[in-house]
């Protein structure tokens, strides 16, 4: 598979294509509603990206960037198997992966200075703590990083952090925390967690990481997630996260679909079962009308973006 997560215009987003399937991709933009991708490493790192444009009948539009504003790169090709074999590159950092076309330097105009935030000192605490536990917690993108810390602090009359400043903080927290799980080895607890639901899913259980605010929402919403034929489900919620990324240990939700104790319970087994497999302590009494907890955990999640 390759380390990217490519995004298109009808808001599909696709992580860790393989290259076939990313060849697909771009073979099937050119329809309205679907004429563009933007592909992105992981972990997304800020103004790093490639992207390609197509509308049916004409030539594709494939462009690159590399950090600055002064490596942002364009160029017209008559066909999907150059850009195919491009994004290919790119994606495995391929030497020379860009050789044999004809790239353009875009002008993509002045840089805009944004002013430095004026916040306290205790505001600036607030604020960077908040966006670093979300950080730690792992399942956001620099994206949605951004509109949190532009939120934030907000009041009935009062923005003190703008869109640019914001993104301007999430970036550099964003990767300080790149930095720090460059030096993470093997497996993680959470990549560990991801394995099992990915086993419990092809099982028939409907498995959900970091699913919706709270226990009353997922209640609510399990039910619409998975197949027709899934006999039950297991999920932890955003609040769970924050505790399992504070070193609290990993609540999980369980349950069967039709209400019974008897299928709840059978799923209950069958959740702790995928946990030990996958190599995780589990704390469970075998009661159907209690939680499950993954503890101790040791929460490292790989950022994507």
């Amino acid at each position: 598979m390759l380390a990217i997560v490519v995004k298109t215009e009808n808001w599909e987003r696709h992580v860790r294509v393989s290259a076939e399937d990313l060849a697909g991709l771009v073979r099937r933009i050119g329809g309205d509603g679907d004429r563009f991708l933007v592909v992105h490493r992981i972990p997304d790192l800020p103004d790093v990206f490639a992207q390609v444009w197509h509308k049916a009948g004409g030539d594709y539009t494939l462009e690159y960037r590399d950090g600055a504003s002064d490596r942002h790169f364009q160029v017209m090709v008559d066909g999907p198997e150059a850009v195919i074999a491009a994004l290919t590159g790119w994606a495995r950092q391929e030497f020379s992966w860009d050789a044999g076309l004809a790239w353009s330097l875009l002008d993509m105009g002045p840089i805009r200075e944004v002013p430095p935030l004026d916040l306290d000192d205790g505001e600036r605490e607030e604020l960077e703590k908040r966006v670093r536990e979300v950080l730690v917690g792992g399942y956001i993108a620099r994206a949605e990083l951004a509109e949190l810390a532009e939120e934030y602090l907000i009041t009935a009359d009062r923005r003190p952090v703008s869109r640019e400043q914001a993104e301007v903080l999430a970036d550099r927290m964003w990767l300080e925390r790149v930095a720090e799980q460059a030096d993470w080895q093997g497996e993680t607890d959470p990549e560990r967690l991801s394995r099992a639901f990915a086993a419990l899913q092809e099982g028939g259980i409907t498995a959900r990481e970091n699913f919706t605010c709270c226990r009353s929402c997922g209640q609510s919403e399990i039910g619409g997630e998975g197949a027709p034929d899934a006999r039950g489900f297991v999920y932890f919620h955003t609040q769970c996260t924050d505790s399992a990324a504070a070193g609290h240990g990993l609540m999980l939700l369980f349950g069967g679909f039709d209400g019974s104790s008897e299928t709840t319970a059978v799923i209950g087994h069958e959740v702790v079962a995928a946990l030990e497999a996958a190599g995780l302590p589990v704390e469970w009494d075998r009661d159907p009308g209690r939680a499950i907890t993954v503890t101790p955990m040791d929460w490292r999640r790989r950022l994507i973006g």
